[in-house]
């Protein structure tokens, strides 16, 4: 990968090498055969895209065993002027390697990054039982340590392909003690297009209450359930203001051309002192969520019509 390309051409993702964010910039269409930038953390990855170094960048958003990734939420909300344009799904396993020539019963101490220990700490327990775990600060990092001169540690927990970057040998694979594990990552850019409706789509927003009361967020969630919008995701930050203020992370089925959607939004807007519009983009998955035909497009037209007929004083339609 060269920083010297265009920079319009350049897709900036968390590296180094070797990264599950890597491994879903692989899956970005648009970005294959174009150069590569690695980038030490989210807000430098948004950065590129805002100043335009990069045309987009693939940021770790959600997964599906510790939620959220706050550091990506946070970073939506306080840099403006990105979409979210695509979203991909990467499956999260791990593997344990070693310097060449080290056995597993030879292992005493572990390093690993501390969300990939939570995830890999009972096959641990159970293979390299007393051991001793040493934070790092990134998988990559946890692995590449192995390589100095005198290791903290005698083996680590990387992800896998760490061996086709590194000289490094497994010791064990698929040592993930959720086999079914999935980090979302989305893909934002500083185009203001949004992708075309496609049927099976995602809509993320961010959304601050007015004021801290009861029921406030329930009046919030009231504008998503009576139109019939399921949310995939909602997920609460502090503003950072004052104690007892958060801004909700949401993601909805359904896209902004959609009319419940956008009514929904509009909802919003009249709700909220300050809705910050994410993205509508097709979903990994390609889940069609089925619609009530009183939320469907066709009845939502029908009623604005409806009305329409009566503030202009035409006859009432048989």
């Amino acid at each position: 990968m060269t920083e010297r390309a265009e920079p319009t051409d350049t897709y900036s993702y968390l590296g180094p090498a070797g990264t599950f964010t890597e491994a879903a910039l692989r899956l970005v269409d648009a970005a294959a055969g174009k150069p590569w930038r690695s980038v030490n953390n989210v807000g430098e990855a948004l950065d590129d895209v805002v100043t335009g170094r990069s045309v987009g960048a693939v940021i770790a958003i959600e997964n599906s065993v510790d939620g959220g990734v706050s550091a990506t939420q946070d970073a939506l909300a306080r840099i403006p002027g990105v979409r979210i344009v695509g979203e991909y799904l990467v499956p999260v396993d791990f593997v344990l390697v070693a310097r060449h020539g080290t056995a597993l019963a030879d292992v005493r101490t572990v390093n690993a990054h501390p969300v990939a220990y939570a995830q890999t700490h009972r096959w641990l327990e159970t293979n390299l039982r007393g051991h001793g775990h040493i934070p790092a600060s990134s998988n990559v990092a946890a692995a590449t340590a192995l390589l100095d001169e005198h290791p903290v540690a005698d083996a680590a927990v990387a992800p896998p392909g760490i061996t086709d970057h590194h000289d490094l040998a497994v010791l064990a694979s698929s040592i993930g003690d959720n086999a079914s594990a999935v980090t979302r990552f989305v893909l934002v850019s500083r185009t203001l297009a949004i992708p075309p409706r496609t049927g099976a789509d995602k809509t993320s927003v961010i959304v601050e209450l007015p004021a801290d009361h009861p029921g406030a967020l329930v009046d919030m969630l009231e504008q998503f359930a009576t139109r019939g919008i399921n949310m995939g995701l909602l997920s609460s930050r502090p503003i950072g203001d004052e104690l007892g203020r958060y801004r909700f992370v949401i993601d909805l089925d359904g896209h902004v051309h959609d009319e419940r959607v956008a009514d929904a939004l509009l909802g919003l807007r009249r709700f909220s002192p300050r809705v910050t519009f994410l993205g509508s983009y097709p979903r990994a998955d390609g889940f069609r969520p089925e619609v009530s035909a009183r939320y469907s497009d066709e009845a939502f037209v029908e009623a604005r019509d409806w009305l329409r007929a009566i503030v202009s004083g035409e006859p009432d339609a048989d």
